[in-house]
């Protein structure tokens, strides 16, 4: 064994095994606390295995921080973080759990208006067409590569690329992935970036690339 896949470990209601992320640069007590992913961290360089981590920023737990901000106000920045409509609208997308989910589309009382998820109602999709959520995700890569991690399982990669291609369809929304592998191979040139793709195979190669994007 020369490498070690850590699933999430971040500060979680874990109604979702943990991919319900209420903050994605803390531990979530039940593992702990930062020294001890540093003190792991160390144990694994002298032992000669690399770490990975998964990676969860397709959505965000209700509970997050930033859902609670965009709910309450309309006006925030955090409301562009998410996908919000006052009616549902027509969507190709189907919830991934249809016998838990009927709609990708949630009331929010408080907010006013109905919020997208693909996956639980509890786990809002975050908007990855807006710059500022891409900011954050690279805010967080960047956190955990200089802490010494060596890439990231990326969570839920096809359905990131659908919300980047609503946004904006050039490249059919796989500029995403090339601006990840760009930004981590400037952090860390041997950095690995490992996806989760629910495609059928042969739309794999789009997900390689040249060899510069998976």
């Amino acid at each position: 064994m020369t490498c070690l896949w850590l699933t999430p470990f971040y500060a979680s209601p874990f109604r979702d095994g943990g991919y319900d992320v209420i903050d994605h640069l803390a531990v979530d007590p039940r593992f702990g606390a930062l020294p001890d992913f540093v003190a792991l961290m160390a144990k694994a360089e002298e032992l000669g295995l690399r770490v990975i981590i998964d990676l969860v920023v397709h959505h965000t737990s209700d509970r997050h921080p930033w859902f609670q901000a965009a709910r309450r106000d309309r006006t925030s920045r955090y409301r562009g973080y998410y996908v919000w409509a006052d009616t549902p609208e027509p969507t190709e997308e189907k919830p991934i759990f249809p016998t838990v989910e009927d709609s990708v589309w949630t009331w929010d009382e408080q907010a006013g208006q109905y919020y997208k998820h693909i996956f639980y109602s509890h786990e809002p999709d975050l908007d990855l067409g807006n710059p500022d959520v891409r900011h954050e995700v690279e805010r967080i890569m960047d956190f955990w590569l200089r802490l010494g991690v060596s890439g990231f399982r990326v969570d839920a990669a096809s359905h990131m690329i659908d919300s980047a291609r609503s946004p904006d369809p050039a490249d059919d929304g796989f500029w995403l992935l090339d601006d990840m592998r760009r930004f981590v191979s400037r952090r860390r040139a041997d950095a690995v970036l490992l996806r989760e793709v629910d495609v059928p195979p042969r739309q794999y190669v789009d997900y390689f690339g040249r060899g510069d994007r998976l």
